[in-house]
C-alpha cells in the first residue's frame, strides 16, 4: 500500500492554516474534472483550487460529494470572475451552489482588472461574505504591488493570500516581496511554468542528483521558500509524483541555483493591463 505523504501547512495572517501543496484544476475540461479531482483525492490531496472562470466548479463539487471525505478535512478555494466584481456576493453564492458547499476555505478576487476600478468594491463584499460565514479566509490573485498598496490603504482587512504566477523563470520578486512584507502568503500558480521550466539543465541535473523528477525539484524549491503551490495534472502517476515533492529536500546551494534562472518571462497575462471579463 502506497504511503500518502504528509503535506505541511502554512499559517495565514487570519490564524487559519492552508495545506502548502494543493491540486489545481485550471484548464481541466469540465467533462474531465470530476474524474481528475477524484483521482487527486485518492492520491492524497486535500487542498483543491478552482475558479468560476474555469467553468469546472460543478465537477469539483461532484468529486467532493463522491469522495466521502469529511468536509473539515478538505481545503477548497474558488475565485471571483472579473466581469462579476460589481456583484461579488451574488457571484460567490453561485460558486457555492455549483460546488454544492455552504462555504469555501478561501475565496479570491481572481484579477485586479484595474481598468474596471471595481476591486475595492469587490473586496468590501468579500469581507462581508467572510463575516457571514461563506468563506473562512479571503484573498486576492494576480495583485501587483500597486494593487496591494491601494487595497491595504482602503481596508482594515488584509488579504490572507495573493495567488500569482511564480516559477523558476518568472519569479516576480518585487511582487513577492511586497506580498510577504504585508504579511500575505504567496501562492504560486503555473508553478512549473506550464512545463517549460522542466527541461532546464539546472533543474534536470538537480533532479538526477535526488533521484527525483524535474517537477518534484521545482515544487520542492517553492516549498522551501514557504510558497503555497497548486500544480495541475490529469494523470494519476504525475499527481502522486507532484505530491511526493514534499519529501524532496534541496540544499541551500541548489535553491540558489534554481533561483538564478529568473528571466522575467511570463507564461500568463499581465495583471497591469489584463481586463478580460472571464464571462
Amino acid at each position: 500500500m502506497t504511503t500518502i505523504p504528509t503535506v505541511p501547512t502554512v499559517k495565514l495572517n487570519d490564524g487559519h492554516s492552508i495545506p502548502q501543496l494543493g491540486f489545481g484544476v485550471f484548464q481541466v475540461p469540465p467533462a474531465e474534472t470530476q474524474k481528475a479531482v477524484e483521482q487527486a483525492l485518492e492520491a492524497g490531496y486535500r487542498h483543491l483550487d478552482t475558479a468560476a472562470a474555469y467553468r469546472n466548479e460543478e465537477g469539483v463539487g461532484r468529486a467532493i460529494a463522491a469522495s466521502g471525505i469529511a468536509r473539515d478535512e478538505l481545503y477548497i478555494t474558488t475565485k471571483l470572475r472579473n466581469g462579476e466584481q460589481n456583484i461579488a456576493r451574488e457571484a460567490f453564492e453561485n460558486s457555492l451552489q455549483a460546488l454544492g458547499l455552504d462555504h469555501v476555505d478561501l475565496y479570491l478576487i481572481h484579477w485586479p482588472a484595474p481598468a474596471q476600478d471595481l476591486y475595492l468594491q469587490a473586496w468590501e463584499q468579500l469581507v462581508t461574505a467572510r463575516q457571514d460565514g461563506l468563506a473562512t479566509s479571503i484573498g486576492v490573485s494576480n495583485f501587483l504591488p500597486e494593487h496591494l498598496e491601494r487595497l491595504l490603504g482602503a481596508s482594515d482587512v488584509v488579504p490572507a493570500v495573493n495567488q500569482i504566477e511564480v516559477h523558476p523563470t518568472f519569479q516576480q520578486t518585487s511582487t513577492q516581496a511586497a506580498t510577504r512584507a504585508a504579511g500575505i502568503a504567496v501562492e504560486a500558480y503555473s508553478p512549473i511554468g506550464q512545463g517549460k521550466d522542466l527541461t532546464n539543465g539546472v533543474v534536470t541535473s538537480i533532479a538526477a542528483a535526488h533521484d527525483a523528477t524535474p517537477a518534484q525539484v521545482v515544487l520542492a524549491w517553492h516549498l522551501a521558500q514557504g510558497t503555497i503551490v497548486i500544480p495541475k495534472s490529469t494523470h494519476r502517476e504525475r499527481m502522486e509524483e507532484n505530491l511526493n515533492a514534499v519529501n524532496v529536500t534541496l540544499s541551500e546551494d541548489e535553491i540558489t541555483q534554481i533561483s538564478g534562472l529568473d528571466t522575467d518571462e511570463r507564461v500568463g497575462a499581465d495583471p497591469a493591463t489584463s481586463n478580460f471579463t472571464m464571462l
